[in-house]
């Protein structure tokens, strides 16, 4: 979450910045769900991802996120110069967020057989609806989504390494 006008996602301006840490892995914004959280159906065109209530962090902002609390400090060789970004202790919270894809807006077929990657893309439509909470915060989404906020989506098939045969 920003201070700033839509669409100006600068650093500086963030509050809120909510994630699941990195786990044992160091595999990072990625969590296992239930089985019935999602729902796919490639042929129509359609998904959803339904979560509620998980258990996640609020770091304040990617800085703290990507440093483990520690922040970043100040750079005044940057262009434009850069202050310091504190470092910040995370705060418990929880998440809740039910994404929906919808209608096919373009297809692409990709293949890179010296990458061992190929798949079967569907640009489609999705709405966004979401919340947070945690020690003296809330904060929900408009409801029902607005479609036209979404700037682009994809629903994908794609096989690589071992599975690209």
């Amino acid at each position: 979450m920003y201070t700033g006008p839509v669409g100006s996602a600068s650093l500086f301006q963030q509050i809120h910045d909510y994630n699941v840490h990195v786990d044992r892995s160091d595999v990072f914004w990625m969590i296992p769900v239930r089985h019935d959280a999602v729902e796919v159906d490639f042929d129509g065109s359609r998904a959803r991802l339904r979560v509620r209530d998980l258990s996640a962090f609020d770091d304040h902002d990617l800085a703290n996120s990507l440093t483990q609390g520690l922040g970043l400090p100040a750079n005044p060789a940057a262009m434009p110069p850069t202050p310091a970004i504190p470092g910040m202790f995370p705060v418990h919270a929880k998440v809740s967020f039910d994404v929906e894809w919808n209608g096919v807006l373009a297809m692409a077929d990709i293949e890179n057989k010296t990458q061992m990657f190929k798949g079967s893309f569907l640009s489609t439509g999705a709405t966004i609806g979401w919340s947070a909470e945690q020690a003296g915060f809330r904060f929900e989404s408009d409801m029902p989504p607005d479609p036209k906020a979404n700037l682009i989506s994809a629903l994908g098939r794609e096989r690589n390494g071992v599975f690209f045969s």
